[in-house]
Order: structure tokens, then C-alpha cells, then sequence
């Protein structure tokens, strides 16, 4: 056995077989990296394009002005004032139940087919159509209750439906992270269940939390659907003042700019493209920059 295995090592099957490992390694590489080349000139074709088109409307006047009839006097801050309330709600609605329902599943509630079932109904919930949840704004949040239509109240309540499962699902991988030494530890010192959850687990698990969160509320800024269905579309020249009055917001904004026959306002759509990516990639950086600043390493 031992003469076998020493021709298989000096004979040229195995250097074969090496060559033929290390040129799969070489094009799942490539392959990788056209990949990520291919995403990044999709983003650098949509950033350049609408620089191209919309770098002229970018003044103080559009970003300080609401929406217009008229081209030359339109701009953004209404809708963008809205996105901000909206967002604003959102987070203060979807974030805390989220974080402790994540931290419920994960930590206190019983293995059994309930827990089970509640775990493929958050899936499920995430995986739904955005516009299912504007029909059940509409149905709850205005025709039920009765709260004012196209305010950011609604519309944060709105997008903190579509939101929190995402919220949950990311709030439990973060905290499954954990190892379960840091758990044993604190038990082994004396400390409660609840001690070891909020005072161990939540702040290790909180980048993650943090991350998915943003990137959910990213998410929830650009959506159009479910405000249309809360009546969010409608002309407001006005920014409001508080997240009952009525409001747009610039991903509606845009839809109804790109609707208009006046061809002025196509500068006026790929300008506040412009301002909405920037306000995205300014969420993602602060997800980035909190994860990096919460984040420990054991």
C-alpha cells in the first residue's frame, strides 16, 4: 500500500488534479470580481446619468423650495421635510418592538411549534409585496382609525409594518452571533437572565442590530407604493409641520415629477434622484460607521 501511494504522489495525476484545484480557484475569482465590477459600473451608470441630467437643478432654490406648478419655482424640501418625519416615525415604531421581539424569540420563548410558527410568519411577512402593506394601512390606519391622510404619521406607521420583520429577522442572526461563553460567564457570576441580556448580549449584538435596522430603514425610504395607497401623492406646496399634516415624500416626488408633460421637469426628476441617493448613501455610511464603532471582537 505504501509503494501505491508513493506512485500516486510522484506520478502526474496528482500534480493534474492540484493545477485543476488552483485554475477553479482562479475563476471563481474572476468571476467574483466581474460580478462586483459589474454591480459598481450599473451604480456609476445610473450616478453619472443622472448627474448628467440633473446637475443643473441643484441649486439653494430647489432644496429650499416645495413643490410648484411651475418648473422654475419647485423643489424638494416639502417631500424631503415628509421623508424625514416618515422616517423619523418609522424608527421610533419599528425599531424597539423589533429589537425586543428578536430578543423574545431568541432568548426567552420556548422551543415549540408556536415559536415555529411565529418564525415562518416574520419570513413570510418580510417576503410580502410592499404594496400589500399600503392596502393595510389604508384598511387599518385610515379607513379603521380614522388618522389623517397623507401625513407622515401614517406612513411611518405604514412603513414600520414592512419594516419590522426585517428588523427581527436581522435582530436574531445578530444575536445568535454571540457566543453562548458570554451567556455562561455572566451566569457563572451570579447575574439574572435578564442582566445577561441586556447587559452582555444586547450591547454584542448591537452592530448587527444597528446595521440591519438602517439598512431596512434605507430600504423604507425609497419605497412609493404603500404611500401611494395612503393618498402621499397628492400636490402639497406647503412643507408640514408635524407628522400630522399632510406631506409628500421624494420617492413619491419623483414619480409624480417623471409623470409631468413639461419637459422642464425632468431636471427637476433626476435632481431629486440625485438628493435621494445621496440621502441613502449617507444611512448606509452611518450603518457602516456604527457597526465599526459598536463592534467588538472576542
Amino acid at each position: 500500500m505504501s509503494s501505491r501511494a508513493a506512485s500516486r504522489w510522484t506520478d502526474g495525476s496528482m500534480g493534474k488534479r492540484v493545477a485543476k484545484r488552483y485554475a477553479a480557484e482562479r475563476r471563481f475569482r474572476l468571476f467574483g470580481l466581474a460580478a462586483v465590477g459589474l454591480s459598481l459600473a450599473f451604480l456609476a451608470f445610473l450616478l453619472i446619468t443622472m448627474l448628467m441630467k440633473g446637475i443643473g437643478g441643484l441649486s439653494l432654490e430647489f432644496l429650499s423650495n416645495s413643490d410648484a406648478t411651475e418648473a422654475a419655482n419647485a423643489g424638494v424640501w416639502g417631500a424631503l421635510k415628509g421623508s424625514l418625519l416618515t422616517i423619523l416615525v418609522t424608527m421610533a415604531i419599528a425599531f424597539p418592538i423589533g429589537v425586543l421581539s428578536a430578543l423574545y424569540l431568541e432568548e426567552f420563548a420556548p422551543r415549540n411549534r408556536w415559536t415555529d410558527l411565529i418564525e415562518v410568519s416574520i419570513n413570510n411577512l418580510a417576503a410580502v409585496p410592499s404594496i400589500i402593506f399600503g392596502l393595510l394601512g389604508l384598511a387599518v390606519f385610515l379607513n379603521f382609525m380614522h388618522l389623517p391622510r397623507s401625513a407622515p404619521l401614517v406612513g411611518g406607521l405604514t412603513l414600520a409594518l414592512m419594516t419590522m420583520p426585517v428588523i427581527v429577522i436581522a435582530g436574531r442572526n445578530a444575536i445568535k452571533s454571540v457566543p453562548p461563553s458570554i451567556r455562561d460567564a455572566a451566569l457563572g457570576v451570579g447575574a439574572s437572565k435578564m442582566q445577561v441580556v441586556f447587559h452582555h448580549v444586547l450591547p454584542l449584538a448591537l452592530p448587527g442590530i444597528l446595521t440591519g435596522t438602517i439598512i431596512g430603514m434605507a430600504r423604507a425610504l425609497g419605497e412609493t407604493a404603500p404611500l401611494l395607497m395612503i393618498g402621499m401623492r397628492a400636490f402639497i406646496a406647503t412643507p408640514p409641520r408635524g407628522i400630522t399634516d399632510p406631506s409628500s415624500v421624494l420617492p413619491v416626488q419623483i414619480f409624480l415629477w417623471s409623470d409631468e408633460v413639461d419637459r422642464a421637469f425632468v431636471e427637476k426628476t433626476s435632481a431629486a434622484i440625485i438628493v435621494l441617493l445621496i440621502f441613502m448613501l449617507l444611512m448606509n455610511g452611518l450603518a457602516i460607521y456604527l457597526r465599526n464603532k459598536f463592534e467588538r471582537r472576542w
